[in-house]
């Protein structure tokens, strides 16, 4: 039976080889995702480590709650704790570490990187170990600066050059004095590092005589954990804390893998969808191996071989079959991960340097994910083949599908289905997070239902199809014929296409209505013309709305700034306003009393009134951050959202109160509207700031709805490996479909239909099949859309369910697409058929 297995294995290469091209590209996603995240991981890891080999033990604050009416104090390193620590027997030397947002134009005037990636901190002496020069000298006062190698070689600025930057809002213009070499990991990422002397990063950062971290490196023959030890003895414990280099090293490489834990699961899910599309594929080409090879199989149970046996031979050649696929899948994910990491690099996501890593694990997941998905997928039909009795060998006619076991095949799927549905619908009326569970699991019951029903589906939508068909005479109404004339093969082949398509249309709505809400948030509650921010998130300087005031054609303005607070002995955010205008940059629904900030009148959104019981006309005590404490009122409460929300209060009341005042944002309202003219003017009053952003109401929304933007187009990536693998689908099962029928197709040529006949055939029944299941995905994933949208609405107002009709056209074009290339090949193959060959063929 060994041999016998092997034998089929060989005589059937042609027919077998999609199969292997179905699982190899699913093989090939998951290895290329480890190796892809393992190497990335790795390679950071490494960098990171080397940052932390001058630091041998760290010495940090850690924030003490204050009790009683004063907001919590964090304690400081101040000099007299850098001596301290500089002092213990076992230190060979002690830094000062200072850091802080440090934002960097290039030539053309424009940030470098990201905000979140461009940071600034000191330079240690004339010599700071950590920082090795290669060009030029350290900086000295306010006008020098260091700027790291990769910056100076992607900006093209060397020693002498003037740079254009920004710490906290005023623009600054120092010389570069040197270049240095680093293994930070924002700067591998494509960020930048700025480099000042001690004296003068302090006073930028607002850190004047303190510091952020005291670096300790150990004597010779001293170990970390014998540092760690006198420092903690000598410095006061409840001030810092103490941390060995390598405990920061191995947390750095936790927090690294734990950040690409989530890269490499939300990768490997969408290999799993191939995979299980392609389980479709493997599933279908071994049912027809079998239908075809029924006389064989039953003359082997008639000369003696057990349905053990017969099951034991089909899975033999899965196993060939699996092992071929996943050691070829394994080589080509070694390359699309060697490709994923080069694409990196294009897209200006640079990633240290390091090797491209295959582990152990990796091989082991590829060999067993290709072996078990082909073994598992082939074992019904095996099952099947076992039960073909022997008196078929007679008269070459296998057992077709029974009344009964259609019933009940079409009885579990509508009860499955029924179920799924439910369970969505049930979801879809519960509250944010609680509902993700329950409407991921109805949607899987849906989707596994519909795939039971798609023979009964199949009959009703490809009979809607008759009167297209009927246009191309005798071609069409043999490939309507053809496609029904299977409903399990027909629905196995639809299945596949129907599972991507259901995914891509689904995250398209989900997309399109959530840009929506967006916009209407924006619309809804932002009057003002512009929204001036830092380019990272960080506070603005004071400075920025005053430079703001004496541009042109400003009607009104509010700089947003927060402010900390005790309310009912609990850390409360208060939003410092202009009480004067603030009425006019926003358009919020009031829901009770009125919008009226000034003296003591506040206003605060319904969701922090419910937390505090308030209501219009109430009145609450509030200690500020000096722990001086006023009584405040409730003028009105109203409608907050993710942009504007908390409690407002006038700026000229709580300024007074800050030792350290920063805005959030600056509202600006313009004489006559949004316009380039306007939107130029704020910037120039800005002296054209790299680190401030001047965004009108669609800058601010499209910001916001970025990311889903880009993970919608990553997913149209990942999804176009299922929708590649449903195509090989419907040529493997056109291609064996074609060989089952060389006989029926040498009739149809002798009695007079030619080649173009034949090929019209084939690919009208291809396309009659890839529409099926692209109406089918289509039709789910709007239903998925809708429910996913009901579910968001809880937490999003906002929200209405949009369909993108343009696009959902589109998809089904795609899927009549996908059967139109998808028949090239088989219809070749029938057209070529040797009729009188054909009409002998059994």
């Amino acid at each position: 039976m060994f041999r016998t297995a092997l034998r089929n294995v060989l005589a059937h290469k042609a027919r077998l080889l999609m199969t292997v091209l179905a699982v190899m590209l699913g093989v090939a996603f998951v290895s290329g995702t480890l190796v892809f995240t393992n190497t990335i991981t790795d390679a950071l890891q490494n960098s990171s480590a080397k940052g932390f080999d001058q630091v041998d033990v760290a010495v940090t604050t850690e924030y003490q709650d204050a009790e009683g009416d004063k907001v919590g104090e964090v304690p400081e390193l101040t000099e007299a704790l850098l001596d301290d620590s500089a002092k213990v027997p076992g230190a060979a030397s002690a830094i000062g570490v200072v850091t802080g947002f440090t934002a960097v134009a290039d030539k053309d005037g424009d940030l470098i990187g990201d905000g979140w990636s461009t940071q600034g901190g000191n330079y240690w002496g004339e010599k700071d170990p950590r920082y090795p020069l290669v060009d030029g000298r350290a900086p000295k006062g306010t006008g020098e600066i260091l700027i790291d190698s990769r910056t100076a070689e992607r900006t093209g600025y060397g020693v002498g050059d003037t740079v254009r930057m920004s710490v906290d809002g005023p623009v600054l213009t120092p010389k570069v004095t040197g270049v240095f070499t680093t293994d930070d990991g924002n700067v591998a990422a494509g960020g930048t590092l700025t480099l000042f002397d001690t004296a003068t990063a302090q006073k930028l950062f607002g850190k004047a005589g303190t510091y952020d971290e005291i670096a300790v490196e150990a004597k010779a023959g001293v170990t970390q954990a014998a540092l760690k030890a006198q420092l903690d003895e000598a410095l006061p414990k409840d001030l810092v804390e103490t941390t060995t280099g390598k405990k920061l090293a191995d947390d750095q490489a936790e927090t690294i893998a734990s950040s690409m834990s989530g890269m490499k699961q939300g990768l490997l899910v969408f290999a799993g969808i191939a995979l299980f599309v392609g389980t479709f594929i493997i599933a279908n080409t071994f049912t027809m191996l079998v239908a075809q090879r029924t006389k064989e199989l039953a003359l082997m149970r008639a000369v003696g071989a057990s349905r053990r046996q017969v099951t034991r031979s089909v899975l033999i050649e899965a196993f060939v079959v699996g092992v071929v696929a996943a050691v070829t899948g394994l080589l080509a994910g070694i390359g699309i991960g060697a490709g994923m990491r080069s694409l990196m690099g294009t897209l200006g996501a640079v990633v240290p340097d390091g090797p491209l890593v295959v582990s152990p694990g990796t091989i082991a997941t590829a060999l067993a994910v290709g072996v078990l998905v082909t073994m598992l997928a082939a074992w019904l039909p095996g099952r099947r083949a076992a039960k073909i009795p022997p008196v078929a060998a007679m008269s070459s006619v296998h057992a077709k599908a029974t009344t009964k076991s259609l019933v009940l095949r079409n009885t579990l799927g509508a009860l499955v289905s029924a179920a799924g549905i439910a369970v969505v619908l049930a979801a879809t009326t519960m509250e944010g997070s609680d509902g993700q569970a329950p409407m991921g699991m109805g949607a899987v019951l849906l989707i596994i239902g519909v795939f039971i029903l798609t023979p009964l589906l199949s009959r009703p939508l490809i009979a809607a199809a008759a009167p297209v068909l009927r246009v191309f005479g005798v071609s069409g109404k043999l490939a309507r014929q053809n496609s029904v004339r299977n409903p399990r093969r027909t629905a196995a082949t639809a299945s596949a296409l129907m599972i991507g398509l259901t995914l891509i249309t689904g995250m398209t709505v989900m997309a399109g209505s959530l840009q929506k809400a967006i916009d209407k948030m924006a619309a809804a509650s932002i009057e003002a013309d512009y929204v001036v921010s830092m380019a990272n998130g960080n506070p603005l300087s004071p400075d920025v709305a005053e430079k703001l005031r004496k541009a042109d054609g400003i009607t009104a303005i509010s700089p947003l700034r927060n402010a900390e607070s005790r309310i009912g002995g609990q850390t409360e955010y208060l939003t410092g306003v202009d009480g004067s205008t603030i009425g006019e940059l926003t358009d919020l629904k009031v829901e009770q009393g009125a919008f009226e900030v000034g003296g003591t009148d506040v206003v605060v959104d319904t969701d922090t009134a419910k937390d505090h019981g308030w209501k219009a006309g109430s009145a609450f005590t509030v200690a500020y951050e000096d722990g001086e404490k006023q009584q405040l009122r409730i003028a009105g409460v109203y409608e907050g959202n993710d942009m504007m929300r908390g409690i407002m209060v006038d700026l000229a009341g709580v300024a007074p109160h800050q030792s350290d005042p920063v805005d959030m944002q600056v509202m600006v309202k313009m004489s006559d509207g949004a316009s380039s003219a306007a939107k130029d003017s704020l910037v120039k009053a800005l002296d054209t700031n790299p680190a401030i952003k001047v965004q009108d109401k669609k800058d601010v929304s499209n910001e916001i709805a970025k990311m889903f933007t880009l993970m919608l187009n990553m997913l149209y990536g990942l999804l176009a490996m299922a929708v590649i693998v449903a195509v090989l689908g419907v040529i493997n099962t056109l291609a064996m479909s074609v060989f089952e029928r060389s006989q029926e197709i040498g009739m149809l040529r002798a009695i007079g239909l030619d080649r173009k006949g034949i090929k019209r055939m084939v690919r009208l029944e291809s396309l009659v099949i890839s529409l099926f299941g692209g109406v089918l995905g289509v039709g789910l994933g709007v239903f998925f859309g809708w429910a996913a949208g009901q579910l968001m609405g809880t937490t999003l107002p906002t929200y209405e369910l949009v369909l993108p009709w343009v696009r959902i056209g589109v998809f089904l074009l795609l899927a009549a697409l996908v059967g139109v290339l998808a028949a090239l090949w088989p219809a070749r193959r029938a057209a070529r058929l040797n009729m009188l060959q054909a009409i002998k063929a059994e």
